[in-house]
């Protein structure tokens, strides 16, 4: 069962929408949710879904599909956001990564939600300021951004960063079509 917390902010008001960021993994796939309401942006809640390692791949991706599933009938988010998956020295571990991102992409599809999709670098360079960032960087922004968001792992502050990630470059292209 996931672990959850709740509520922090940063800046104005306007309709509020809730991201979800996703950090796909086959044991841990790390999520968090914020609100956006124009700059500001409020911590609702993250946690991780942990799958059982000993079990078959088709029954852990199952696993993560309903635990997935869960989370978003539980704090009904109206867009998620993943990370691309990044090539691995061993190609039958890229594989592996990419069916769990798969399933991860599934998940809030399957509901009607609509997913955006980022690169690592990209997540970094809008969080932390650098496409090279390591994990304790990209923590120590999130923990910057949203200081409620108290103790994180790795995989949950990587899920917001994707959330913060995708609320920014919606509220980019947004200005440029009004620009146009």
């Amino acid at each position: 069962m996931p672990n959850q917390r709740l509520p922090q902010s940063i800046g104005h008001t306007l309709e509020p929408r809730r991201i979800l960021g996703l950090d796909p993994g086959l044991r841990l796939t790390g999520w968090g949710l914020i609100e956006c309401r124009g700059h500001r942006l409020t911590h609702i809640a993250h946690g991780t879904i942990k799958v059982k390692v000993g079990q078959d791949l088709d029954l852990r991706l199952k696993d993560l599909f309903e635990g997935l599933s869960q989370v978003i009938q539980n704090l009904l988010p109206h867009e998620a956001a993943v990370e691309e998956t990044f090539l691995n020295k061993n190609p039958a571990t890229t594989l592996k990564l990419g069916l769990a991102r798969g399933i991860v992409m599934l998940a809030p599809a399957a509901q009607g939600i609509r997913v955006g999709e980022y690169s690592a670098n990209h997540v970094k360079k809008t969080v932390v300021g650098a496409g090279h960032a390591d994990k304790e960087q990209v923590k120590t922004m999130i923990n910057y951004l949203l200081p409620a968001c108290g103790e994180l792992s790795y995989d949950e502050a990587d899920a917001l960063a994707v959330a913060i990630c995708h609320a920014h470059t919606l509220e980019t292209q947004q200005h440029r079509r009004i620009a146009s």
